[in-house]
């Protein structure tokens, strides 16, 4: 979730003095802009590590009175309606940007067993459990209010999976209409070119020029699906 995007969709979506939760939070970005926009921010962040280094940032990036508008909720996906009592029915915008991990939950490399980063990250959200979490946004969102969810498509043993048809599925069965799906782009344009810089897991799978495997994988875009309550339950 890059800044311009967390502005566009808080901008579009709320009014000043609005509710906008970020369901996935792993940085500070919803919340910073948020804040900064006039609203009030809620993270959710079940993991203790996570949350003291979002303090952090927190206190770098806002001023006293902006931090008293951003709130950090020890719950996960799992348990949003927790994470959101008292405030159900009034949230103008969820943000649900998921981890970027096959279904199964974590990530398929062994190496990431030894990676700090990944164990203190939470696993997706698997397929059965998403009815469930589509059911709690829409009873904790405002009448009208939206939900965003932000997704890319999943390398699952030799498939590529998109997600977005079966989650535009299941939202309409909770009641949230499906508004728009848009592209976001995550890296750089010039011209009519994108600008992809490979990271470290881009340059590890480099290969031979006469290897027969499959060239690297740089993810370049993300899914935005919009969703909003409709008012007449589920459908």
């Amino acid at each position: 979730m890059g800044r311009e995007l967390a502005r566009h969709l808080i901008g579009a979506c709320t009014r000043p003095g609005g509710i906008v939760a970020d369901v996935f939070t792993t940085s500070e970005t919803v919340l910073v802009t948020a804040a900064e926009m006039g609203r009030l921010g809620i993270g959710c962040v079940p993991r203790l590590p996570v949350a003291q280094h979002l303090v952090g940032r927190l206190r770098q990036e806002l001023s006293a009175d902006q931090r008293a508008a951003v709130r950090l909720r020890p719950n996960g996906p799992d348990e949003l309606r927790k994470a959101l009592l008292g405030l159900e029915g009034r949230v103008e915008l969820l943000i649900a940007a998921l981890p970027p991990y096959p279904e199964s939950g974590w990530p398929a490399s062994p190496a990431s067993a030894s990676c700090p980063s990944c164990r203190a990250e939470q696993p997706t959200l698997v397929m059965p459990d998403l009815g469930r979490f589509l059911e709690d946004a829409r009873q904790v969102l405002a009448p009208g209010g939206y939900l965003a969810v932000i997704t890319t498509a999943r390398h699952d043993r030799g498939r590529l999976v998109d997600l977005t048809p079966g989650i535009i599925r299941r939202a309409a069965g909770v009641g949230l209409a499906f508004v728009q799906h848009v592209i976001a782009v995550r890296v750089p344009v010039e011209g009519d070119a994108l600008v992809v810089q490979p990271g470290p897991a881009e340059m590890a799978q480099l290969r031979r020029a006469q290897s027969a495997e499959l060239p690297p994988v740089v993810s370049v875009h993300a899914d935005v699906c919009l969703f909003a309550r409709s008012t007449g339950g589920a459908r």
